[in-house]
């Protein structure tokens, strides 16, 4: 990804881009599936949110795993209202780039879908991933209910072991209730299914992380 200005600091609210009242247009539908990209998420089914670096390939990650009913990528955890690409890329409205998850957890648990999370990128990092750098490329659990939450910090303090154990230095990972989350435009939503040999920037560390412990 690209970016006019990198920092390791998360700008201040005062410091923030003001934004605007609108939503920015984006897809209608999935590029893939078909499915409305703004649906409700169906009767036993359930929704999760992660920032993990740059969205294009961790959307990939998600979309791929049976169970995952709907993938979508967008911008949360600042204070800009409906930002822009251009916008969150100056790293003055404090957002992340997300992936939002809608899943079918008779298929695939919460659990399984952080082991996802964990393993495919380095969590140690702080403001930035690989070459990417700032605070829109942080990593970030965003839970939707208390028992995301647990199970997130549960699964942190797991993984904090194993990656200690094989030299990687503290989890920076802020495990927070799911903020706004701000449609990305219509390019960015599924771009690796529509550019197979587009950018993706993400990769983990080679440490798996140990699961069905605590869910």
């Amino acid at each position: 990804m690209f970016f006019t200005r990198k920092s390791m600091e998360m700008v201040t609210p005062d410091k923030a881009l003001p934004g605007r009242p609108e939503p920015l247009p984006t897809a209608e539908t999935h590029f893939l599936s078909g499915i409305p990209l703004k649906s409700p998420v169906p009767a036993g089914m359930e929704e999760a949110m992660f920032g993990m670096g740059c969205f294009w390939g961790v959307e990939r990650k998600f979309w791929q795993v049976p169970g995952v009913w709907l993938t979508m990528v967008g911008y949360a955890g600042g204070f800009t209202p409906n930002p822009t690409y251009k916008e969150t890329c100056t790293q003055l409205t404090g957002h992340n780039e997300v992936v939002r998850v809608i899943f079918d957890p008779a298929i695939v648990s919460y659990a399984e879908l952080l082991q996802v999370f964990w393993e495919g990128h380095d969590p140690t990092q702080g403001m930035r991933q690989g070459n990417d750098v700032g605070s829109t490329y942080r990593s970030g659990i965003y839970c939707y209910d208390d028992a995301q939450a647990v199970l997130a910090r549960e699964t942190k303090a797991a993984y904090q072991a194993r990656l200690s154990a094989a030299g990687y230095g503290a989890i920076t990972t802020e495990v927070i209730p799911a903020p706004v989350f701000y449609f990305a435009e219509d390019y960015h939503q599924q771009y690796l299914a529509k550019n197979p040999d587009g950018y993706c920037g993400i990769g983990g560390t080679g440490v798996t992380c140990p699961i069905g412990l605590t869910a």
